[in-house]
């Protein structure tokens, strides 16, 4: 259980990471001033969620002893990332924001950073159950 939330805690921080790291390099290169609407504080905070909800949805897989579900669950994590888009595609940002139509090439992206941190770490947590050190052991 530590480890499948030490997971989405550490996939939460390197997307943030990732996703701030894009957010500065995005608003310098293109001039863009987005910080009314979105900033480290909470590009950090829905990505750190965001993993989080995926270690617990591993966690529950773990515990339920339903781990051939998990390419199951990350075929849902992928649909649900796609899905959030919707919402910067049709948020309506305040008049005095220059170039609104930039707004969803900053966002959308991101959309997608915690579950590739996520999957890309999967390797490095995964290993021996609990379940399978039980039943090894009998």
């Amino acid at each position: 259980m530590k480890k499948t939330f030490f997971h989405g805690i550490i996939s939460g921080i390197l997307a943030a990471l990732a996703c701030i790291i894009y957010f500065k390099i995005y608003q310098n290169t293109l001039g863009t001033g987005f910080n009314k609407i979105i900033n480290p504080g909470s590009i950090s905070g829905a990505c750190i969620f965001g993993c989080m909800l995926m270690a617990i949805g591993y966690w529950l897989l773990e515990k339920f002893n339903k781990e051939k579900l998990k390419g199951v669950l990350n075929i849902i994590i992928a649909l649900l990332s796609f899905a959030s888009i919707l919402s910067p595609i049709s948020m309506s940002l305040p008049l005095d924001i220059k170039n609104p139509e930039l707004f969803p090439g900053l966002v959308i992206p991101m959309h997608f950073f915690p579950a590739l941190a996520f999957f890309c770490l999967v390797p490095f947590f995964k290993g021996k159950s609990m379940t399978d050190k039980v039943k090894h052991s009998e």
